[in-house]
């Protein structure tokens, strides 16, 4: 199993809707980076992704497991690009923001922080441990 972080602008696609989704997930889509495309061909059934806000928020707010590995992105007419089918698997007590993650020495490495363009990235299993933990904490 491999560790990923999936980007989405929340009034784009959020968690509630990705929750809404059901058991039958939903289809990631409308990547246009060559790498981000890389990494959506290398996911497998079974791996899991931390499902981050961009833009608005700017925070891990849970994870959602791939159920469907890469086929041809049907928003991409050229057919160049591909997308993976996710499904909700948990959602956060508390979102981890950026700057937490930024101020977490630990994971100051991930790509999150290094290409901030970057929209499907891996998380090595030390990173995915240490953010995980951040949020089943629930601050008050």
């Amino acid at each position: 199993m491999k560790y990923w972080l999936l980007k989405s602008e929340p009034d784009v696609w959020s968690m509630s809707q990705q929750k809404k989704a059901g058991s039958k997930g939903a289809t990631w889509d409308g990547v246009r980076n060559y790498q981000a495309r890389n990494n959506l061909k290398k996911m497998k059934v079974g791996d899991l992704c931390f499902f981050y806000h961009s833009n608005i928020g700017k925070e891990i707010v849970g994870i959602v497991k791939v159920i469907k590995r890469a086929f041809i992105d049907k928003t991409d007419k050229k057919k160049r690009f591909v997308a993976v089918q996710v499904r909700f698997l948990e959602e956060f007590n508390s979102p981890i923001s950026l700057e937490k993650i930024k101020k977490t020495k630990a994971i100051s490495h991930l790509p999150l922080i290094k290409q901030s363009r970057l929209s499907v990235m891996p998380i090595d299993y030390k990173s995915w441990k240490i953010i995980y933990n951040m949020g089943k904490i629930r601050e008050i």
